[in-house]
């Protein structure tokens, strides 16, 4: 697939602002000295989103390309649970716009499009899933519909 096609792909954008934010706070906590590892964490679950969809995006089977997208989505579930433990530091705003943008369709670890918990997903499912009619991977929108 072409970089251009990358680039346009809705939850990669997501993520790559998602990124940006999460640099742009850290700055602000990473003199804490109880704050080093949580920033640390922090970058590299964000990046990790980014590098999973730009992993997946890569692959030559649409088997190795869903299970890329749902690391990133686990790195994406990391990557707010942490905002909501850094209560602590950042304004309940802040970290309310962070978790409301890794919310948005593509980047939505925790619930799907009718809200409830998505099964299970595993390289090894995806398939059956799919003829169940329980995971649709449109190509052309890129995102996992359950």
């Amino acid at each position: 697939m072409s970089q251009i096609a990358l680039d346009s792909f809705g939850a990669y954008q997501k993520a790559r602002q998602l990124f940006d934010l999460v640099v742009t706070d850290m700055e602000t906590v990473k003199t804490n000295p109880l704050c080093y590892r949580l920033v640390s964490q922090q970058m590299g679950s964000a990046d990790s989103i980014c590098a999973n969809i730009e992993e997946g995006y890569g692959r030559l089977s649409r088997v190795e390309y869903v299970r890329f997208l749902d690391i990133a989505r686990g790195s994406a579930r990391e990557t707010r649970g942490r905002y909501e433990r850094m209560k602590h530091w950042f304004a309940q705003d802040v970290i309310q716009d962070r978790i409301n943008l890794i919310r948005e369709r593509g980047l939505d670890p925790a619930r799907d499009q009718r809200g409830c918990s998505p099964p299970l997903e595993t390289p090894f499912n995806c398939a059956r899933l799919k003829r169940r009619g329980l995971l649709r991977i449109n190509r052309k929108n890129h995102f996992f519909q359950l």
